[in-house]
């Protein structure tokens, strides 16, 4: 059996908030389905040159009230970046938490407007350690 990866849905309540903070990765909308019967939008966003890697923000026009309260069970995305620190800062300089900050220069966590959890793993060996990140504490959940 052969499969190839499609996609990562994650459920979104502000579709313009969600798409903000992806495009601060560099994520683009390649795809977009509005369902005006089913009152939903599935709009899909990939890193360039990446197409065939997508999430996929899925938004109820009427909200999630009705779904089943295990429906939202998610771990994580996980993306690679050529600079942890960097993209933290960037990420700082746009109002985003940082909730688990790159301590050891490979791994840090932030959360999404929707409170999806996102892994940022420095690609390659891991950055030497560094301030302010070597002493920032955590900050809630990731």
């Amino acid at each position: 059996m052969a499969l190839t990866y499609l996609h990562t849905m994650v459920r979104v309540r502000d579709l313009d908030a969600s798409i903000a903070f992806y495009k601060l990765f560099g994520l683009e909308e390649t795809r977009r389905y509005d369902n005006d019967g089913g009152r939903f939008t599935l709009l899909f966003m990939s890193v360039p040159g990446q197409e065939n890697s997508h999430i996929e923000l899925t938004h109820n026009w009427d909200g999630d009230d009705g779904l089943p309260s295990d429906s939202r069970h998610f771990g994580h995305l996980a993306y690679g970046v050529d600079d942890i620190y960097a993209t933290c800062q960037h990420l700082m300089d746009n109002g985003v938490t940082i909730n688990r900050p790159p301590h050891d220069g490979r791994m840090a966590f932030v959360r999404s407007p929707d409170n999806i959890s996102i892994e940022l793993l420095q690609n390659g060996d891991p950055l030497a350690p560094a301030e302010p990140w070597t002493s920032m504490g955590n900050t809630g959940h990731w």
